[in-house]
Parts: structure tokens; C-alpha cells; sequence
């Protein structure tokens, strides 16, 4: 059983018990506190901590919530939070560049000029039809959609994605097995591709601010 849903079931059956106890008048718990819409950072980051590989951008995302909600509750000064949220958010994005951990299933590769592509304030869709080996996407303030639908895959193919407040979106050919490193800043990477193979695609995905998608 995955602990996520352990998490949200727990969740959902205390608010289940307090609005029959509410509608019974056995008690009268409000459960719209002072600092209330905090939960919604807090409680994910709590399940992505139980459940994500890289913790990291969860746990940032738990210290951001707790903060906001400690200066709700005015314990802690909310002036001082808005003054100091940025720089704070700079510094912890900053600290997760330094410090990423390298998995030992991918290995590095270099991207030759002519295998990368970046879109920059523009939307571009690029389709591959012939062999890839090595390649690298980037949107910065884009949306940008890799198409290797029919690209012929090498028993081994690496590809990097980086999304910097912008979107990447790569279509994956069936017949292959795919493996995900992904490190979401602020950001999400979301995998719905599910064929298998025996060639082997590695993608290492950065989303700051952003969103990756493979399908």
C-alpha cells in the first residue's frame, strides 16, 4: 500500500468524523483556522516526503508552508516572512543546484550543438524521425514539445530536459523502457508513459518554476 494514500485516507476520514460530529451538534470544531490555507502546501510536501525519491523540493516546499502558517497564527512576524520569502526561496533553489545528487543509473553525457534544442518566449514543437542518441530540450519562458513518437531509439538514449518557468512536453515511442531522474524546483514532472522494451531511455528532468510532461 503506498503511504500517500495511507496519508490522504487518514485525512480525509478525520474531516469525515468532524463534519458528522459538527452535523450531530456532539462538538463544534471549525476547521477554518487562522492560517488554514497553509495545509495546502504543508500536507503535500508531507506526502512527497514519504513518497518522492528526491526530497529535497518537498521539504523546502514543508519549511515555506510551516513559516506561513506560524505567521497566520502571528507567532512570527508576517512583515518580516514578506521580506524575507524571496531571498529565502533564491537561497534554498541556490542550495539544491549545489548540492543535487547524481544517481548511479544515469550517466553523464555531452549534447553536441545540433542535438539540442531551446525555446526562449516562443512555443515550438520538434519531431525526430530518424536515430537519437544523446539530446537535450529546454523551455525558458517557452512551451516546447519533443516528438520521438517515430524516432529510432539506440539501446541507450539519454535526453535532459530543463524547464524554467515554461513547459517541455516529450512523446516517447512505444517499445521502451524509460527511466526518470527528476528534480522539481517549484515545478513538476509528470511520467504517464508506461510501454516497456528492451532499449533503455534515460531522462534526467529539471523543472524551476516549470513543468515537464512524458507521455
Amino acid at each position: 500500500m503506498k503511504k500517500s494514500n495511507v496519508v490522504w485516507g487518514c485525512l480525509l476520514i478525520l474531516l469525515g468524523v468532524v463534519f458528522g460530529l459538527n452535523a450531530l451538534e456532539i462538538a463544534s470544531i471549525n476547521i477554518f483556522f487562522k492560517g488554514w490555507w497553509t495545509l495546502f502546501i504543508i500536507i503535500p510536501s508531507l506526502v512527497g516526503l514519504l513518497e518522492d525519491r528526491d526530497k529535497k523540493s518537498n521539504f523546502i516546499f514543508l519549511i515555506v508552508g510551516i513559516i506561513l502558517l506560524l505567521a497566520s497564527r502571528g507567532i512570527i512576524d508576517f512583515a518580516l516572512v514578506g521580506k524575507l520569502i524571496v531571498p529565502l526561496i533564491l537561497v534554498m533553489i541556490g542550495l539544491l543546484l549545489v548540492f543535487k545528487r547524481e544517481d548511479k543509473d544515469f550517466k553523464s553525457f555531452v549534447v553536441n550543438d545540433k542535438e539540442e534544442v531551446c525555446v526562449t518566449f516562443s512555443e515550438q514543437k520538434v519531431s525526430i524521425d530518424d536515430e537519437i542518441t544523446n539530446r537535450k530540450a529546454s523551455a525558458i519562458f517557452g512551451k516546447l514539445t519533443l516528438d520521438l513518437s517515430n524516432a529510432k531509439i539506440k539501446k541507450e538514449t539519454n535526453i535532459r530536459v530543463e524547464a524554467v518557468f515554461g513547459s517541455v512536453e516529450v512523446l516517447l515511442p512505444q517499445g521502451v523502457d524509460l527511466k526518470v531522474k527528476a528534480t522539481p524546483i517549484f515545478g513538476s514532472v509528470n511520467n504517464t508513459y508506461n510501454g516497456t522494451g528492451n532499449k533503455t531511455v534515460y531522462i534526467i528532468a529539471d523543472a524551476i518554476f516549470g513543468g515537464v510532461t512524458i507521455k
